[in-house]
């Protein structure tokens, strides 16, 4: 599991990073002094799991999970009680106190652990996203096509946008290639949702799609077009 820490405290940030390399399955990515490092660590990296502190400046890490969508499980690491009951209405994983025991925080990472597996175990047939403070599982074959929209990606259904802070290469990496292809730079459509292929553009549940040159000849490879 990729991991990151978030803690305008160096010293806050040692202590934990010592039990992070005590948990073989934790990968650390980043340690982040405030929210707009993390925002910029999470948009680039493929995250799974946030230790995040509460008290930073400009941004609070409650503020932070309120107001920006992060898709990953977060765990708060707060030397105050009193954060716990906000915290754990943005449905977060667990809540550490500081300083952290180790036995209390391989309890949380192992919470982390078996939520992270129950999700991977269910296959390649689903994507968790979160939406409104929210973990939402949306099924893939619901999928129609995905667009990038500035920091964002949104992913439409048939009646449906979900709208979701990532890049597309990390969208990509997440969808199984046999159903899924970038068509352009600015989309990644369903193969079997696909209604017809007029010159370079396709029609998708009523919605044309730019198709790139270059993704042209690999299109028609994929659909298998006489």
């Amino acid at each position: 599991m990729n991991c990151i820490i978030v803690d305008d405290d160096e010293l806050s940030r040692a202590a934990l990073r010592k039990c992070v390399e005590r948990s073989d399955f934790l990968n650390l990515v980043a340690e982040c002094k405030d929210a707009v490092e993390a925002q910029k660590v999470i948009h680039d990296n493929q995250i799974d799991l946030m230790f995040l502190d509460v008290e930073m400046p400009e941004m609070s890490g409650i503020e932070f999970i309120k107001n920006v969508e992060v898709a990953c499980q977060v765990i708060i690491v707060s030397s105050k009680k009193e954060y716990a009951v906000d915290a754990f209405e943005y449905n977060v994983t667990d809540y550490l106190l500081k300083p952290v025991q180790f036995a209390r925080y391989m309890k949380a990472v192992e919470k982390a652990r078996q939520i992270y597996e129950n999700v991977k175990s269910e296959g390649s047939n689903s994507l968790l996203i979160k939406q409104d403070s929210k973990l939402v599982k949306l099924d893939l074959p619901n999928i129609y096509y995905i667009e990038a929209f500035s920091d964002y990606v949104n992913i439409y259904t048939k009646t449906a946008r979900y709208t979701v802070l990532s890049t597309m290469k990390a969208i990509e990496s997440k969808l199984p290639s046999a159903d899924f292809m970038r068509v352009h730079r600015s989309y990644i459509v369903r193969l079997d949702k696909i209604n017809t292929i007029e010159e370079n553009t396709i029609v998708l549940n009523e919605k044309l799609i730019p198709v790139s040159r270059s993704n042209k000849d690999g299109l028609v490879r994929r659909l298998n077009i006489l």
